[in-house]
Parts: C-alpha cells; structure tokens; sequence
C-alpha cells in the first residue's frame, strides 16, 4: 500500500503570526500537527519544541517499529501506543520547563495530534497519539470520520448534554469556543489519548488544526481528500478557511494510503476489517458508538471459520465468548429441540460477556459460517479503559436484553391464553434483537 502525502500551513486572515506547526518524517512515517497558544509568541515556541520533542522521541525507539514491521505482535502495537504516550509527556515536561523559565512565556502550551503508521507494506496499522483540539479525520468508503476527540470546553458540554452543537454560536458560551481543556506544556504532565486501528487501501487522512477544520464540511471531505494531485490538497483546504473568514492559523497535512493501488496481498485483511465493522454495525447492543468507538471495539474481536454441520458450542459447556453472524446460518437447539435460526447480523451466546455460567443451548454451523467474535476478558479490558465507550455498550445491552425480556412475558401470556404460535416462537424471540 503507497503512501503519499503533503501538507501546507497559513497565518489565515485575521492572525499576525503563525503558532501552529506540523512535522512529517517520511522514514518514520510520522505525521504531526501542533497548534500553540500563549503571548509574545509564546505559542509559537510550544507548537515547534512539540512537533520536535515528540519526533525525536519516535526516532529513538525506531526499534520499536521495526519489529512491528517484521513481527507484528498485539504486544508490540501495546508498546507503540506507549510509546507515543511517553513521547507526548516528553513533549509536555520540556514545554512546561521552558515556560518556567521564561516569565514570558508562562503559560504556554500547545496541542497535538500525531498519527504514526507502523507494519509491513501489506497490513499498515494507524496509531494515533491525541491532545487538545486538533482533529485527525479518516475519509473511508465515501464517508468522514472524526478518530480524535475534542478536549474543548464547547465539546465537554455538549458531551454532557449541557449544549448542542448547533447552539454553540448562539449561547452565552461563545466566547470560550476556543477553550481548552487539555494542552502540551500548560502543566508538567497531561492525559493523552491513544487508539489503533487498521488502514485500508484507499483510506485518506487529515490533520488540521482548528482554524481549518471551523470551515470544513466534512460530507465534502472524502472527495476532496480523494481527488487530484495530493499536493494540491492542503492548499485548496487553507482557501476554503481563507474564504470564510480565516480567524486562526490554518493548517492541514493530508495523507493517501494505496495511491497507486491496493495489492493483492492486502485484499483478504481489508475483507476481513469491512467484514467486522459491517457486522457490529448493524448490531443494536453497537448502534449509540460512533465510528471511532466501533473502531475500537473491533480491536477485540476476532474472526472465526465453521464448516458445514460444525458445532460452535454444546449445551454444558463453559461460556466466555459472544458470537455474531459475519456470514452463513447458524441453528440453536436445546435437547434436540429447534429453537431458532440465526442469519448475518444476528448475535447468540452475549450472555458469556457479563455471566460465566455454561451454556444453556447448542450452537450449530448449518452451512459455511464466519462468525466474529469478542471474549469476555478483552470486553472487560475494554470497559475498564473506555468509561464513555462502556456507559454506551451497557445501556444498549440493558436494553436488549430487556427488549427480550418484554417480548418473552407477551409472548408467554399469549401462551397461556392458548395461543400456540406464542409458545413455539417464545425461545426464538429470546435469541433475536
């Protein structure tokens, strides 16, 4: 998979001076975007110690990368994410010593969003490093995602419900839109945040700083990411900010994966991750995440092959895994006895993510079935390092599980009032969104 890419900065139109800064390393595959803040150019100073710091902080673990090109491990992608953590803190702890010992520059800091692609040239993996209010956007099958969130004050409250966001100009909170809550350098230390995830043939990429993405459109994005010569790009975002009013400094780098091709031994990877997202997608448990949390739960699920007749799982047997139908047909029984039929999108076996009593059905491939699954102990992993991310799974299991159940008593009611249909489709109903 190519890689290409370019990137342009602007002091904008309303600006004196430029405070943002991005830095790409080529060998490194390495991608930054830094906008600073603070007086006397104090701001400028933060964003490029940042973009340095943090690259000089990559390089010297280099040897980290090179053996996940060669390896692969989840061990190793565990310790790139750190890495890139301890890079940004790295950052932090110069920018915060540097202010402290320039009175005038008290204060300053900057954000930073970093994005470093790691693996071999067939199986490229993303990892992203994030603070403040810069974005890193995907561009995938003609639609804009968002990877980073916000550490903004108008983000924190609509997160909370406080706000919507198309009440942000409107509200006596305007004048703190561009606020943030979390910056390099500001303090000793800072929170990072930081995700993985897969990069497919035909992915485009973006990182800007605010002053860029304020004039955005993002249904615009994927095409203007996917067409032309890529070195054209960044430009024609920092007119588009220009043309509508260019506040703040403008600054994008731009990145195309699989520019001259998607490689055959790409394809089946690239099935595989569609194949997955596709099928959490459609999941009612999965519906309140947003890509970017899909993304994340996908990190923890595995694909698995049953043939024909295969049995998945036998009443009595220890249950620590949930299933759903990727693709194929998959029988529940109980005694022998039919109880239903599950199709692609459908999900059986959930109960083993919260209960570890044994199974309580059989569960049978009755043709060639892939099934994608997610282990109980990753799904806890999850949930201890994701609070928002679990608050969402839970409540929409809590309310599958009591969508059954509301069901299941109709349809038992119904049973009892001699309604023969209600007894033979109540099992079934307990095993269907």
């Amino acid at each position: 998979m190519e890689l290409t890419f370019a990137a342009a900065t602007d002091v904008g139109r309303q600006r004196t001076h430029n405070e943002d800064n991005f830095l790409i390393d080529k060998k490194l595959r390495l991608f930054l975007v830094a906008d600073g803040m603070g007086g006397h150019a104090a701001g400028e100073v933060a964003s490029s110690i940042a973009v340095h710091e943090i690259r000089d902080a990559v390089y010297a673990n280099r040897d980290l990368i090179d053996r996940y090109r060669a390896e692969g491990p989840a061990s190793a992608a565990v310790e790139i994410l750190q890495m890139l953590e301890h890079a940004v803190q790295a950052a932090c702890s110069t920018v915060f010593s540097r202010a402290q010992a320039d009175a005038d520059k008290r204060g300053m800091g900057t954000t930073a969003s970093v994005m470093l692609i790691a693996g071999a040239p067939d199986h490229l993996r993303g990892f992203i490093a994030h603070v403040g209010d810069s974005r890193v956007y995907l561009a995938r099958q003609g639609q804009s995602h968002q990877l980073t969130e916000d550490h903004s004050l108008m983000n924190e409250l609509v997160r909370r419900g406080k706000l919507k966001r198309d009440q942000v100009e409107s509200s006596p909170y305007k004048q703190y839109k561009n606020a943030v809550t979390r910056a390099v350098g500001v303090y000793a230390s800072v929170e990072v945040d930081t995700f993985d995830f897969d990069i497919l043939p035909g992915d485009r990429f973006l990182l800007c700083s605010d002053g860029l993405y304020a004039y955005l459109d993002e249904e615009k994005l994927p095409a203007i990411l996917g067409e032309g010569d890529i070195k054209e790009v960044p430009k024609q975002l920092i007119e588009i900010a220009n043309g509508g009013g260019g506040h703040d400094n403008i600054t994008g780098v731009v990145l195309r994966v699989g520019e001259g091709g998607t490689s055959t031994a790409a394809a089946p990877r690239t099935g595989e991750a569609s194949l997955k997202l596709d099928a959490l997608k459609g999941m009612q448990m999965f519906r309140y995440l947003s890509y970017r949390e899909l993304v994340r739960v996908t990190n923890i699920t595995a694909l698995t092959d049953a043939a024909a007749n295969a049995v998945v799982f036998s009443a009595g047997d220890a249950g620590e895994t949930m299933y759903v139908v990727a693709s194929g047909r998959v029988r529940l029984t109980k005694d022998d006895v039919h109880v239903a039929d599950l199709t692609k999108g459908q999900h059986f076996g959930e109960m083993a993510l919260i209960d570890r009593s044994t199974r309580s059905l059989t569960a049978t491939a009755t043709e060639a079935t892939r099934l994608v699954t997610i282990r109980r102990k990753d799904f806890y992993e999850i949930i201890k390092k994701e609070p928002e991310l679990a608050t969402k799974l839970l409540w929409s299991f809590v309310q599958v599980l009591g969508a059954r159940l509301r069901k299941t008593t109709n349809d038992l009611s119904d049973a009892l009032h001699g309604d023969k249909h209600g007894v033979e489709t109540t099992a079934e109903n307990l095993f269907q969104d």
